[in-house]
């Protein structure tokens, strides 16, 4: 077997391999250990072979002794240690004398325990299991790790999928320039565990535009499917025209269909907005979501939310607000992703710094600058250097941020 080859997992008896050239203490180890109880046990005296016996008999403990002809025990810990089938299997050195400095050496090559041969055959047992229930111990632990790792490793791959997925169900965005049109544009950068958010525009009929953001509780697959079951909703036409184009009835008919007790104790927060084209009047009803914000003239207003979080109770009402907006005027919704962001000496980025990059940032490219300058409040939160242009960071949650520009 090749010295790199990892040893598969051992059995829960102790395993004894003695190296030492002298036959006769080969015996004496042996039947001190015959007489202690149940232990597998092999002695070899040639130390040039004693790698492969280990590699073949797969040791819980190995006794060494230190002088031996051909190579020193010393040197031949230095060759376990060497070899990852080898590396963790514990060491005792076996010595025809107490001497601190020749221990102190067999410690820093990487003994693992130093005995005078030979020992009362007690203490020489209780030493075996000592250290092959903490060799046990350890492969346990290292094989619970990896299974760990590779479960994380394929549930990454489940999640990087699922954020494809969701994104790929993301609305295109409108590039319009005649009078009375709206243009939208997007950013998405889903959190490594992958969060609820999702986020939509399109038009109901040709003089009413629909908009949303909405936000699933909690982080993973199941926020998420849920995420995109309400969207389907939202833009599928299953509803009543006086649903769609009525927030707070979209509200409510989102309310009965997602009630939490339903699905896994799982609520959502929204910002429904519908605008008509003709009359230039938005109209809007939130649940306990963050406020979208209305830009006129550099000057930013909060469009609030209406209600509490949706999926909470049976009864619910969202009350519609309204208002006209002008040509030029900007509109932007946006998830918790995108300001709750932790700072290094704590507390949290928050919606007035938002507030303040969207008033003093020129309006082109905005949505990037938003993404840049939060990309750097995650990174100096965290106190991570930036691994550099178009280097991926994963924010602690879903960064969504929709921008509808009024014609």
């Amino acid at each position: 077997m090749n010295g790199q080859q990892l040893m598969n997992p051992i059995a829960t008896t102790d395993r004894v391999l003695l190296v030492d050239d002298q036959a006769i203490v080969g015996e004496a180890v042996r039947r001190m250990i015959a007489s202690q109880g149940a232990c597998e046990y092999r002695s070899v005296q040639d130390p040039l072979q004693a790698l492969a016996v280990a590699l073949e008999f797969k040791p819980t403990v190995i006794l060494q002794d230190i002088e031996m002809p051909g190579m020193n025990g010393l040197d031949l810990v230095v060759k376990y240690r060497e070899c990852a089938a080898t590396r963790d299997v514990p060491v005792i050195m076996l010595t025809g004398k107490e001497d601190p400095t020749v221990k102190a050496d067999a410690f820093a090559r990487g003994a693992s325990d130093y005995l005078v041969k030979l020992p009362h055959p007690v203490e020489l047992i209780a030493r075996i299991r000592h250290h092959s229930r903490g060799y046990r111990m350890q492969i346990e632990r290292n094989a619970a790790f990896a299974a760990l790792e590779q479960s994380e490793a394929h549930m990454k791959t489940e999640l990087n999928r699922a954020a494809a997925y969701v994104q790929s169900l993301l609305d295109q965005p409108m590039t319009h320039t005649a009078e009375g049109t709206v243009n939208a544009d997007w950013r998405f950068v889903p959190c490594e565990s992958l969060g609820g958010d999702v986020f939509g525009y399109h038009w109901i009929d040709e003089d009413h535009l629909a908009a949303f953001v909405l936000d699933v509780s909690g982080h993973g697959v199941g926020p998420a499917l849920m995420g995109v079951s309400a969207m389907n909703l939202i833009r599928a036409g299953s509803l009543e025209r006086e649903q769609v184009i009525n927030p707070s009835r979209m509200l409510q008919a989102l309310n009965s269909a997602f009630p939490m007790a339903r699905h896994d104790g799982m609520y959502f927060t929204i910002w429904y907005g519908v605008y008509n084209r003709i009359t230039r009047e938005l109209s809007w009803a939130g649940g306990g979501h963050p406020p979208a914000f209305h830009m006129r003239e550099g000057n930013l207003t909060r469009l609030e939310s209406t209600s509490y979080m949706t999926g909470i109770t049976e009864e619910y009402e969202a009350p519609t607000e309204r208002m006209t907006l002008a040509a030029g005027d900007r509109l932007y919704l946006y998830s918790d992703g995108v300001f709750e962001l932790h700072l290094k000496g704590g507390g949290i980025w928050g919606l007035e710094n938002l507030e303040a990059l969207l008033t003093t940032r020129p309006a082109e490219g905005i949505l990037d600058a938003v993404v840049a300058v939060t990309r750097q409040v995650v990174l100096e939160g965290r106190g991570e250097a930036d691994p550099g242009e178009g280097q991926p960071v994963a924010w602690d949650d879903d960064f969504s941020m929709i921008e509808l520009r009024f014609n």
